[in-house]
């Protein structure tokens, strides 16, 4: 891998009902999908253009039984799965899956940060030839990564500055809910950092994926049998946001720059 700050490279769904996820985010989003080809279990391929970015599975069986919900989880490319993971645990963050291979991917590690907001990390094996990143702001893109946490904006920051080197781009403040912390990697702002609300259950990262306007996007989701929770609401910079739920109960959310 390049000599870079690690960033999110790879966004899952796991999903109650694959076949239903792949038609609703395709018919919402727009996202080209294909088999994986995996021989021992199926992966959906979500890609924009003809560059993936992420996929789906059905939750395995014993993460169901022990009351796994459909979620997104998102995947930071690290130079050495195996270094980054006992250093996470190191620095208060937790190991839910141990390193281990996936076969001609690379290798990856289930992790936690100190506030239980749950990742994973990646080492991909190296490719002769990777499509391009598309730009910023194309439509199937993730086009901001949003956590908010239980152990505060502040402490998470450190947790993950010291980790992959993420910097502070900009403090905002939100009044009663706190500040909200703009970070970076390369200096490329990727996303934002919060106190958890009161009636939010969990820490957890957020993915904001981008449309093409969010009215018509929130058409898409309510004709697909989805459900709006929050939005249209417009961000500082001019964006406009929905958070919403799948049919199968998982949260995502979508970011336009024009309502």
């Amino acid at each position: 891998m390049p000599e870079s700050n690690p960033s999110f490279i790879w966004y899952e769904l796991m999903t109650s009902d694959p076949d239903a996820a792949e038609a609703f985010y395709r018919g919402v989003v727009g996202w080209n999908t294909a088999d994986a080809g995996h021989p021992d279990m199926r992966y959906t391929i979500l890609s924009v253009g003809d560059r993936g970015m992420g996929g789906l599975m059905a939750i395995p069986v014993e993460a169901a039984r022990a009351g796994a919900r459909p979620a997104w989880f998102g995947y930071v490319g690290v130079p050495d799965t195996d270094d980054f993971a006992k250093r996470i645990v190191e620095a208060g963050g937790s190991l839910h899956r141990a390193p281990e291979n996936i076969p001609d991917v690379g290798r990856f590690a289930v992790v936690a940060d100190p506030g239980h907001a749950t990742f994973m990390l990646l080492t991909p094996l190296p490719r002769e030839e990777v499509p391009p990143r598309p730009d910023p702001g194309t439509p199937g893109s993730v086009g901001w990564h949003e956590l908010t946490s239980s152990i505060g904006q502040e402490v998470a920051f450190a947790f993950y500055s010291k980790q992959f080197g993420w910097k502070t781009a900009d403090l905002m403040d939100m009044g009663a809910m706190g500040k909200y912390r703009v970070f970076s990697a390369d200096g490329v702002p990727m996303g934002g950092m919060m106190d958890k609300p009161k009636d939010a259950p969990v820490s957890g990262w957020t993915f904001y994926v981008n449309v093409d306007g969010l009215d018509a996007a929130i058409a898409r989701i309510e004709a697909h049998g989805g459900q709006v929770l929050r939005g249209p609401q417009e961000v500082p910079g001019g964006s406009w946001i929905v958070q919403a739920v799948d049919p199968q109960g998982a949260p995502f959310s979508l970011v336009s720059a024009r309502r």
